[in-house]
């Protein structure tokens, strides 16, 4: 069983791996869905991340998809209470906006797809500069005296307007987000450690990571350009924006740091996350028992000051 960390003040305990529940309803079905959230349990860890808005994006989709899934996980399981659950609002176009009007009514569907009665972590998906921000934390914090809400976090704020919202709280003593989701991996390094990472380690807010593994390039996977057709969806994304000379120096040394420690460079690559001060804990997502079981186990994975240095150096800029 791996140590827990505190998310930000929150007082939730999380493990130091997140199960990111964009592929619920995409690209796994309800069966797959179940036997992930079964095996990520079982392997003894707890915070699963959602949103209202996944999986929109997927021809057919409406959205509430992997809330939906979710929501029947908990039902047919009763695995509820070994679960940390996070969901986001704003981001959906059903229920655009941080509004108080939007956030009341987002909640009490998120609550009914996900079958609950309660959300543990319940994040901004995105800044809303259209609506004040003491509106916005207000309406947080009447869902947390109701009970409906443990703790809020932010996702995808900048470092000044996540520093005015801990301004607000402080001012008009409302409850703060207590964690940041930033996109923030080994190869996108720039926008989170230049202005938010001194933010949220100075403020003590807990991090969750999201795209940890650069979409799948840091797995290894995109080695040459033909290697994008292993991926229909994305493939060619990917490829494009990260197979260059910076991103094959850190493949290498991803390579060379997992053979020293029987790993593979996943596991090299969410141990480097887990291993930064800052983050509590990376989100990674999987489509098959097989592959969530070989990310989890980097929480194994005891990277050296040498090893860190090794695969900072190799992605560096410039």
């Amino acid at each position: 069983m791996t140590a827990t960390r505190e998310l930000g003040r929150s007082g939730l305990q999380v493990h130091p791996i997140a199960f990111g529940g964009n592929v619920f309803g995409w690209s796994a079905d309800e069966k797959q869905t179940f036997a992930l959230l079964d095996a990520f349990v079982d392997a003894g860890f707890n915070l699963v991340d959602t949103a209202d808005a996944y999986s929109a994006w997927v021809p057919g989709n409406q959205g509430g998809e992997s809330e939906t899934l979710i929501g029947r996980w908990f039902a047919r399981s009763g695995k509820r209470d070994n679960v940390l659950l996070a969901t986001k609002v704003a981001k959906w176009s059903e229920r655009p906006g941080l509004s108080p009007d939007n956030i009341n009514a987002a909640v009490e569907d998120s609550l009914r797809r996900l079958q609950t009665d309660h959300i543990d972590l319940y994040q901004a998906h995105e800044d809303d500069e259209s609506t004040p921000l003491e509106s916005t934390l207000g309406a947080f914090a009447r869902l947390i005296e109701q009970g409906k809400v443990h703790a809020i976090g932010a996702s995808n704020y900048s470092a000044s307007r996540l520093a005015d919202a801990l301004e607000v709280s402080a001012n008009y003593h409302l409850p703060r987000y207590e964690s940041l989701q930033p996109e923030y991996n080994l190869y996108d390094r720039a926008g989170y450690e230049s202005e938010l990472e001194a933010l949220v380690e100075r403020e003590q807010i807990g991090v969750i990571s999201y795209y940890s593994l650069a979409s799948g390039f840091l797995s290894g996977k995109y080695r040459r350009a033909e290697d994008a057709a292993k991926s229909p969806a994305r493939g060619k994304s990917v490829v494009e924006k990260y197979l260059n000379p910076r991103g094959q120096r850190i493949l290498t040394a991803l390579d060379d740091i997992a053979s020293r420690h029987a790993a593979t460079a996943s596991q090299v690559a969410l141990a480097w996350l887990i291993a930064r001060p800052s983050i509590t804990a990376p989100i990674v997502s999987a489509t098959s028992v097989e592959q969530l079981r070989d990310v989890l186990a980097a929480a194994r994975v005891a990277l050296s000051a040498q090893d860190v240095a090794e695969l900072e150096q190799a992605s560096a800029q410039g």
